[in-house]
């Protein structure tokens, strides 16, 4: 069965994945080296102080030599601040290098879906995609600030440790060592255990958010359908699931650690008894036991760090794996290596015999071939997957056609050979589906472009009739405009959709079913509009309404991905086709829409 790639864990540890997440680190090596070695310091300074304490006993307090021991307890006291301090330094910069290493990967992701072409977006749900620039990516930071860097000082206290007690006693050191055997068969059996708990509460967290994005983007039909209640029954059930897998994740956790302090409890009686017993008979001195005492307390703790460690590399190598799916994918159109400039065009337009399939050899269009002259209007009509949005698509290159299927042509140049930006600042677009960004009107007109002056934005919003609304606002043009727009009507984002495309100048203007969601009021105001800014641009329009480009200077009808027939309005009428079918059809539904109100 196969399984959600947000459920799938991947490897605990990889060794290509993990190289790939170290080359973020390169451009900081200075600071991970200074950062190495400050752990390096660091952990040396933490088992120096049961050595001290030894001294402090054996050499000091037992021979009663009260001068010698406030020099060492000053030592003590001088050591614990510089351990403090280099832990402040430490912590700093580990966190930096992780906070540096995912502002790099981050803005990597994405630089890289901006340039993936409508393909690929066309199989990705964007909520998987926000996961993984948002939640893939944090799930990192802890790898590069507390798990790359950190994890020598874990490994540097425990070679310390042992440097240190088998220093003292090498006979009491090999006692401490006999539990280690179960220490390392408990964190098998826990990082196995813990794997499975994990992958079980990914699981049902993608579930549960899945079930959250899809019942709250539809909560108006849920209401309306009065379905609340079982979705709520369901989303308890989801919630249940996730909250039990949880549950068994934090058991795991829970048996591990004491099971860990039972282990160090055991080490410390094995000590008292064989070090305690060597004392009576004086082969040790006190303070050899009290230090290994305290050195048994603090070998385990970097041991159990290091299971943490074990949690952090599993979600890192989890996240790193889907990340880097994502990185890899190249379903970008490439520009040219030697690129043709594109600086002004007239706005000819020609399609030669196009042939394009957005699955393999299933073509949605067929042969397609037309030409518009620089200025002219031509509308595309046709049922719905005629391929009309195709043949835009095409133009402005969100896909693109093979070498073998055709050619499109802007004043006779392949548009194959031009940089797609350089393409896409003579079109503009406007859709029937208006897209507003958070900001501001003037920003959503402008879409940050400073060289956009604020009469060029009264101009045009102006030219399409926007500013009637707009000046009614308490802010006008710095009113605030929320997540989609929604604060405006329908018609209004529609007007301010026309005003953003007329603000870049453009000598191609592409109209997809652009006054399809406006009242009949709006929609005479944008005709009007049109045909004053339309005069030396050429213009595509995809229309609905028939009634909107009886004046087109020609018009195309599209059916099954082939041009089935083109001309003016009146001249296709005439020949009672396809388009004289269309316009019935919409004449009949308009009577009776009549006749009804």
């Amino acid at each position: 069965m196969a399984m959600h790639d947000d459920e799938i864990l991947g490897k605990a540890y990889d060794a290509s994945l993990m190289r790939r997440l170290l080359s973020y680190l390169k451009p900081y090596r200075k600071y991970v080296v200074a950062a190495i070695v400050l752990n390096i310091i660091f952990a040396a300074m933490g088992p120096l102080r049961p050595y001290l304490t030894k001294i402090a006993i054996d050499d000091y307090i037992i021979p009663g030599d009260h001068t010698g021991l406030m020099t060492l307890v000053g030592i003590l006291f001088g050591l614990l601040i510089l351990q403090g301090f280099i832990q402040y330094m430490m912590s700093v910069l580990t966190e930096w290098i992780g906070q540096k290493a995912i502002f790099d990967l981050r803005m990597q992701v994405f630089e890289h879906l901006q340039k993936l072409s409508l393909r690929f977006f066309d199989k990705n749900p964007i909520g998987r995609l926000v996961t993984r620039t948002t939640n893939d990516v944090e799930s990192l930071n802890d790898m590069f600030s507390s798990g790359v860097v950190t994890i020598f000082s874990d490994i540097f206290v425990i070679f310390w440790i042992l440097i240190f007690m088998f220093f003292m006693s090498w006979e009491l050191s090999l006692v401490t060592l006999a539990v280690l055997p179960f220490l390392f068969y408990a964190t098998w059996v826990f990082r196995r255990k813990a794997r499975e708990a994990y992958r079980h509460v990914r699981k049902h967290l993608a579930r549960l958010n899945a079930f959250l994005q899809e019942h709250i983007s539809g909560t108006i039909i849920l209401q309306i359908f009065n379905r609340e209640k079982r979705a709520r029954d369901r989303f308890e059930r989801i919630n249940a699931e996730y909250r039990d897998a949880y549950m068994r994740s934090i058991f795991y956790h829970a048996v591990f650690y004491p099971v860990v302090e039972l282990i160090s409890a055991v080490a410390i009686g094995l000590i008292i008894w064989y070090g305690g017993g060597n004392v009576v008979q004086d082969a040790l001195t006190i303070g050899i036991l009290i230090s290994f005492i305290q050195y048994t307390e603090m070998f385990f703790r970097p041991l159990r760090d290091l299971a943490e460690k074990y949690n952090i590399m599993q979600t890192a190598m989890a996240s790193s794996e889907r990340i880097f799916k994502l990185l890899d994918d190249k379903s970008i159109i490439p520009d040219p290596d030697t690129p043709v400039q594109l600086h002004t065009i007239r706005g000819e337009v020609e399609y030669r015999n196009v042939w394009f399939a957005y699955n393999d050899e299933e073509y949605v269009l067929r042969d397609v071939s037309f030409h518009v002259k620089p200025g002219e209007s031509v509308a595309l009509v046709g049922a719905t997957g005629a391929g009309k949005t195709s043949i835009i698509n095409l133009m402005t290159r969100f896909y693109d056609i093979p070498v073998s299927t055709g050619k499109i042509l802007v004043d006779g140049i392949d548009i194959r050979t031009v940089r797609k930006t350089d393409l896409r600042k003579h079109i503009a677009i406007v859709l029937q589906d208006v897209f507003l960004f958070s900001g501001d009107i003037k920003n959503n007109i402008t879409l940050g472009d400073e060289s956009i002056s604020m009469d060029r934005v009264r101009e045009v919003c102006t030219a399409v009739g926007a500013d009637k609304f707009i000046e009614r606002l308490p802010d006008k043009y710095h009113e605030p405009v929320k997540e989609r727009g929604a604060t405006l009507s329908v018609g209004q984002k529609q007007l301010l959709s026309f005003a953003r495309a007329l603000a870049v100048d453009p000598k191609i203007l592409i109209l997809d079913e652009a006054t399809s969601s406006v009242d009949t009021e709006t929609e005479i105001l944008i005709q009007k509009a049109i045909q004053r800014i339309l005069k030396g641009r050429t213009s595509i329009v995809i229309a609905h309404r028939l009634s909107t480009i009886q004046r087109a200077d020609k018009i195309i009808v599209m059916h099954k991905g082939k041009i089935r027939e083109t001309g003016k309005h009146h001249e296709l009428l005439a020949l009672q086709g396809i388009y004289y079918r269309l316009y019935q059809l919409q004449y009949k539904e308009q009577i009776e829409a009549r006749v009804i109100d």
